[in-house]
């Protein structure tokens, strides 16, 4: 009876585990930032102002925008900014980065502002980090990039636009 037991328990565990996998993505810890928008730092960074007014700088998962310096990395600011400044937003963070910063998906009412950026064509889908997101939004980001890069939007103007991570490892080897 014994042997029964541990085995159903043992197939109940293998199909939470495979659950998990299916859905692509495995997140040990998951916590809501909720308040509204006090500043961006560039076209992938924000501080969130939370009720107890405390600061959270956020950083939204799944998309790279331009640096600063580089072209379009004032535009992918300023956009950004138009979409969340002085808003209320919801961010759905799953880790904390190098620098502190919270790794969210960022949302103003029911809009992906992530999503929003790579359709505008200012934030390349970061593929390098996409297994931490589920498979939909793998898939709704990628498709989102391709329709804006067929559609010569924002950055993809360019004829040869860099992408960021490839800007910064250029800039550090200087």
């Amino acid at each position: 009876m014994d042997f029964e037991r541990a085995l159903s328990a043992t197939r109940w565990i293998l199909l939470a585990v495979s659950l998990t996998v299916v859905a692509g993505v495995v997140r040990a810890e998951q916590w809501i930032v909720a308040g509204r928008v006090v500043g961006v730092s560039d076209g992938d960074t924000i501080t969130v102002l939370d009720a107890g007014k405390a600061q959270h700088v956020v950083r939204l998962g799944g998309i790279d925008a331009p640096e600063r310096k580089q072209p379009f990395g004032s535009a992918a600011k300023e956009v950004l900014s138009s979409l969340v400044f002085d808003r209320r937003v919801e961010a759905r963070c799953w880790k904390r980065d190098r620098y502190g910063r919270e790794v969210c998906s960022v949302f103003v009412g029911m809009r992906d502002i992530g999503l929003a950026m790579i359709g505008d064509g200012y934030a390349w889908h970061y593929k390098a980090f996409e297994k931490e997101q589920s498979v939909e939004d793998r898939a709704a980001y990628a498709r989102t990039e391709a329709d804006a890069r067929s559609a010569r939007k924002g950055l993809w103007r360019d004829a040869a636009p860099v992408p960021p991570w490839d800007w910064r490892k250029e800039t550090r080897s200087q």
